[in-house]
């Protein structure tokens, strides 16, 4: 991207990590040197964004493990838990990808202060948006070759898979237009915390009036 260390395109550096990484074996439970060296974006950015795409994976695996009703309830109570860290891992991951690049874009501006419009969501969030849709491709694409399924929901699936690959494709435009109509002072975005209270002793009520 001209005027920042970032590639003419972010989204398409992202979008390509993402579906290399669930393609991998292991994947999400470790990420190998050479797999994070496929991401080609500074380095503390490029951490932060596979952060953010395993801790997502985690979470899609959880989030199926929790709907099981063949195992006890201990079990699924572990499940909700785990939902909980990595909820909250990959919402630190968003503000921390959004640190990164707002220094990064700060840099390409040199002294002039972000102008334009502000746009409601951040560039991290939207990074973010990309993982969780590149797993729901995954998942989508993996119905459309069932062997065991009907015609008619594979049929169905492959509808689902085009309109997903759509919103990705959009997305992806999006993230890189905001990035570069901020590098241009026409547009610009804040990071904004996530507060999660629920996983605060200090904010949940049901927690700090037990304590």
């Amino acid at each position: 991207m001209t005027g920042s260390n970032l590639p003419d395109s972010t989204a398409r550096a992202v979008t390509a990590f993402h579906d290399h990484a669930l393609a991998q074996a292991g994947w999400p439970h470790t990420a190998s040197d050479d797999l994070v060296a496929t991401l080609r974006l500074p380095a503390g950015l490029r951490d932060q964004i596979v952060a953010n795409h395993q801790f997502n994976s985690l979470l899609w695996a959880e989030e199926d493990l929790a709907r099981r009703r063949d195992v006890a309830d201990a079990e699924i109570a572990a499940n909700k838990r785990a939902i909980d860290r990595y909820n909250q891992a990959r919402n630190d991951a968003i503000e921390r990808i959004d640190e990164h690049l707002i220094a990064i874009l700060e840099a390409a501006r040199g002294a002039q202060p972000f102008a334009g419009r502000l746009n409601s969501e951040t560039a991290g969030s939207m990074c973010d948006r990309l993982s969780i849709v590149s797993l729901k491709i995954r998942a989508m694409r993996e119905q459309t070759a069932r062997t065991d399924a009907t015609p008619e929901h594979r049929a169905q699936c492959e509808l689902r898979l085009a309109r997903l690959l759509e919103q990705r494709s959009d997305l992806a435009r999006c993230l890189d237009e905001l990035l570069a109509d901020t590098v241009a002072g026409r547009a610009c975005f804040r990071i904004y915390r996530q507060f999660k209270m629920y996983n605060d002793p200090t904010m949940n009520p049901y927690l700090y009036r037990k304590a």
